[in-house]
């Protein structure tokens, strides 16, 4: 991995925070960016740096789980908060501005927090790579003021993986995900009880066929299973496969598919 340093790349965050404040508000998501991001907070600004994860009913119990876990470990505090996405009619009718909608809340509600807090320096872990595709979840962030260091500093997710590892994280190799909401076709309502069929559904496959990364695509009456492309192999087993048939069914699907292409973001798009 050329040109990458951990522990230089992570004092050039250290020094961002320092350089901009002394105490600091971070969105904690439970993923590999936003816990790096908290490890720099941490050690630039020690009990001065609060981590904050929001709990609003499409994150999934795996990806909470995850945030307390990392917190833990970087030994940052740590606070969940707790609100309801699906109160938001602009986010259940679910158009392509959904995940705009989402971050505007996201970002109006860590700045609550950061008032509390007394600081107005709030971050989140949005880094280069994320610039590749349509995200309009960053402008919802940076409309309250929410600030990205990775993007500041051009920092991309290999340099962000490599930190982790560098520095012991549990989640340095932890698969990309994205809120529950996203396994629903724009234009289809969200709504609570497809979020915890999804969720279910996806916890499921994940043991069967031990596999790290799932997508269960919500079409209706079709369940559409995605898997990272280095572990389709495993669900070659005709066996494994009629229970996943039948379980998936059991919670309301009338088809279980498997996705030949395997696990790709934006894959809602190819089927309407």
């Amino acid at each position: 991995m050329t040109g990458v340093h951990p522990p230089n790349d992570l004092k050039r965050l250290t020094d961002w925070f320092l350089s901009n404040g002394d105490k600091t508000v971070v969105a904690l998501s439970g993923g590999v960016d936003s816990a790096v991001l908290a490890l720099a907070a941490k050690r630039a600004f020690g009990s001065n740096a609060l981590s904050v994860t929001a709990n609003y009913k499409t994150l999934s119990y795996q990806e909470l789980y995850a945030a307390r876990k990392v917190a833990r470990e970087i030994g940052i505090r740590h606070k969940v908060i707790k609100y309801n996405e699906l109160e938001s009619s602009d986010f259940v009718k679910n158009d392509q501005l959904r995940c705009y909608h989402c971050r505007k809340e996201l970002g109006l509600r860590l700045m609550n927090e950061a008032n509390k807090f007394k600081t107005n320096l709030v971050v989140d872990g949005t880094n280069l790579d994320d610039l590749k595709e349509y995200r309009p979840g960053i402008t919802g962030l940076k409309e309250n003021g929410v600030r990205s260091p990775f993007m500041e500093l051009g920092i991309n997710k290999s340099v962000i993986r490599a930190i982790a590892q560098h520095f012991g994280l549990s989640v340095y190799d932890k698969p990309s995900n994205a809120c529950l909401a996203s396994r629903i076709p724009h234009g289809t309502p969200v709504t609570y009880e497809k979020l915890r069929k999804i969720e279910k559904s996806e916890i499921i496959v994940m043991k069967i066929f031990n596999i790290r990364q799932v997508r269960v695509r919500d079409h209706g009456d079709i369940a559409r299973i995605e898997v990272g492309k280095e572990e389709l192999t495993k669900l070659f087993d005709v066996d494994k496969l009629a229970i996943i048939d039948c379980k998936l069914k059991e919670l309301g699907f009338k088809f279980v598919a498997i996705d030949a292409g395997g696990y790709r973001t934006g894959g809602l798009v190819v089927i309407r």
